[in-house]
This record gives C-alpha cells, sequence and structure tokens, in this order.
C-alpha cells in the first residue's frame, strides 16, 4: 500500500494517564530509574525509529524506516489511496535506450540558463560530497560500464553518499513543475483565459518526481543537518524560481531541461557503478513496495538497478518536456505532450518515451 498502518511512535497527550504510569513505574523501580523518564512522559513514550544526532546523514536498515510513512490516525475506513496519475508503461528497450544529452545553447537566454544550473550543480555537489571523474561520461556505442566513473578510496561514491545526493536531489526537483503549474494557474484565472493544457504535465511532473523522493525516502532517513539543508535550499529556490517564471518562463524551462540533463548524468553513473560492482550492497537489494506499485514493476524486474531505470527514464521524459516547452510560444502555443494530432502514425511528443527527443521538440515539428 501507499502507507503503513503501524505509527512510528505512541503520543501521550493524557496528563492524567501520564502521572499513573509515571506511578506504576516508580513502583516498580522503587524510584530509583523514575526521574530520568519525567523528561519524556509529557510528550512521547518511546521513539523506536529515532535516530542518533550524531548521524547527521544516514542510511537506516529497512527493519527501521519501513513505517517511515505512517497511516493518517482518523482514517480506519479507508484501505489504500492510489496516486493521481497513473505512470506509463516503460519497456527495458525504452529504458536501456536512454542517453546522456545535452542541448547545445543557442542565445542569450540558454546561456544564462546554463549558467545557474551548473551554479546549482556546484552548490549540490559540495553539499551533498559529491564526487567522480571528469571523464566518466561512457561515450555512445561503449559496452564498458566502468568508463563510468573511476575514483577509488575516500572519494569514491558508496551506497550512502548515492542516496544522500538523491534525497538532496529529487527534493529540489519537485519544485519547478509546482511554481510553473501554480503561475500558469492564477494566469488562466486572471485573463480569464484557457491555459491549452500545460497545467496538467507540470503537475504531474511535480508529481511525479515527489514519487522519486517517497521512494528514496523508504531506503535512507535524513539526518537533522540533511532536513535543514532541504528546508533552506527548498525556500530559496521555491521563491527564486516563482520570480524567475513570472519575468521569463521560457528561460525557467530550459533551466529545468538543463537540470534534467544533470539528473539522467548523476543516475547513468550510478547504474554503471552497479554494472561496475561498485555499489555491492545494491546488487540484489529489492526496489521498495512503493516503487513497485508506482511504476507497475514486473516479476524479475523488481532491483534497485530496475529501480534507477525507471527513475533515469522519468528524468529523461522531463528533459524533453522542459526543453520543448521552452521552444514553444509561452502564452498561446497548446502542450503537445497532451494533444491529439492529425497523423498519429507519424512520431510526435506523448506522455510515454517512445518517440522521446533528448533535446527536445522543435516548434515547427509539433505546431
Amino acid at each position: 500500500p501507499m502507507y503503513s498502518t503501524r505509527p512510528l511512535a505512541t503520543s501521550l497527550t493524557n496528563l492524567r494517564t501520564a502521572s499513573k504510569l509515571l506511578q506504576t513505574v516508580q513502583a516498580l523501580t522503587d524510584g530509583s530509574r523514575a526521574a530520568c523518564l519525567k523528561p519524556c512522559l509529557g510528550t512521547t513514550l518511546a521513539r523506536p525509529y529515532q535516530v542518533s544526532p550524531h548521524r547527521l546523514f544516514t542510511s537506516t536498515t529497512q527493519q527501521r524506516i519501513k513505517e517511515i510513512f505512517p497511516a493518517p490516525p482518523d482514517s480506519p475506513s479507508i484501505k489504500v489511496t492510489p496516486p493521481a496519475w497513473h505512470h506509463p508503461v516503460y519497456t527495458e528497450e525504452q529504458m536501456n535506450a536512454i542517453q546522456v544529452a545535452h542541448r547545445e545553447t543557442k542565445n542569450w537566454a540558454d546561456r544564462v540558463a546554463l549558467m545557474a544550473v551548473r551554479l546549482l550543480r556546484w552548490g549540490m555537489d559540495t553539499a551533498t560530497g559529491y564526487t567522480h571523474d571528469k571523464h566518466s561520461v561512457k561515450p555512445k556505442g561503449d559496452s564498458n560500464p566502468a568508463a563510468l566513473g573511476q575514483n577509488k578510496g575516500w572519494f569514491a561514491m558508496s551506497e550512502r553518499k548515492w542516496l544522500i545526493r538523491a534525497l538532496f536531489l529529487e527534493s529540489v526537483a519537485g519544485v519547478p513543475g509546482m511554481v510553473a503549474a501554480s503561475v500558469r494557474h492564477l494566469h488562466s484565472l486572471r485573463r480569464l483565459k484557457r491555459d491549452n493544457g500545460w497545467i496538467e504535465t507540470l503537475l504531474e511532473e511535480a508529481y511525479n518526481e515527489r514519487m522519486h523522493l517517497l521512494t528514496f525516502m523508504k531506503m535512507a532517513e535524513p539526518g537533522r543537518f540533511m532536513k535543514f539543508m532541504i528546508l533552506g535550499a527548498q525556500g530559496v529556490f521555491y521563491n527564486g524560481f516563482f520570480v524567475s517564471y513570472l519575468l521569463s518562463p521560457r528561460i525557467c524551462h530550459r533551466f529545468v531541461g538543463f537540470l534534467e540533463e544533470e539528473a539522467v548524468l548523476t543516475y547513468t553513473r550510478m547504474i554503471a557503478d552497479i554494472d561496475a560492482g561498485k555499489l555491492p550492497k545494491w546488487e540484489k537489494l529489492e526496489a521498495p513496495e512503493i516503487a513497485i506499485r508506482y511504476w507497475n514493476m514486473p516479476e524479475g524486474h523488481r532491483t534497485m538497478r530496475d529501480l534507477l531505470l525507471y527513475i533515469r527514464a522519468d528524468e529523461a521524459k522531463h528533459r524533453e518536456v522542459n526543453h520543448t516547452l521552452g521552444n514553444l510560444e509561452q502564452k498561446t502555443d497548446p502542450n503537445p505532450f497532451v494533444s491529439e494530432y492529425e497523423d498519429p502514425s507519424k512520431p510526435h511528443p506523448s506522455k510515454s518515451i517512445e518517440n522521446i527527443k533528448s533535446t527536445g521538440w522543435d516548434r515547427q515539428e509539433v505546431m
């Protein structure tokens, strides 16, 4: 299910019950140990999943984090809440065909977007301790997975480091789609005009990125420092992107397209590290149940590597969508990813990845 029915901890909100429990403990221990319990009884009885404050970044074992999404306490009649957007079906051949790609800048707006992404990339690398070989991108046609990433020793990317990076990346990646959708929604209301189908795709993108985050949350529990970084990054990025989208939505979509290029590169390197035997803990690790249900992962294809293939394909789709939206007239053009075409037999944008174009569709190709 999307959530579990067992709560993380039991809160004592009834002070009378807490007082009686304290008296019982005192009777059993003759008061020798009851003093240390007084600060706890007023708030929480037990914190079985609490992480030591010395572990600022954590990769908690599956047994300790599987209840990280407790069920709402007052909904006994609800069995499960299905996803609002059902994920399209990806084939293994389609996912393996995803390539690292980069759209060349063509004007000053593209260069501004690219510089912003590089600045953000530097900050993210610094925050998550990311290090990798600069020449680790596998050339097209190279079948040697070890060509991606040659760092060794302390600088090597471990399972823990990759999870830290993925958590931080996905917490930021879910912001642009929601901001763009909300701005376009308000524009539609204020101007009393249709949005031509953009809002739904942008909301679906934000939802998809959040599902990536929830999946990784089933595998790693952030520490206090990571949560503080996410809070700060979201506050700055949300407001900055909101103002930027008001000024130039075209630059913002190009920015997200470049950002998704980096995401595809990151997940490609993660997959290559698994293939090269650098991440032994992930070689036979099963994907969380939340991921199996969301992506409809078939039997026999539910490993960590399979999960990364699905997530990389999603990021490649976001790369295509935003580069395409950045090529369109922002106020008048319809969304080509939800439109019906006169000749469906010709390749055209869609919600899935059967006709994916890494650098986006030009306006004359779809309009």
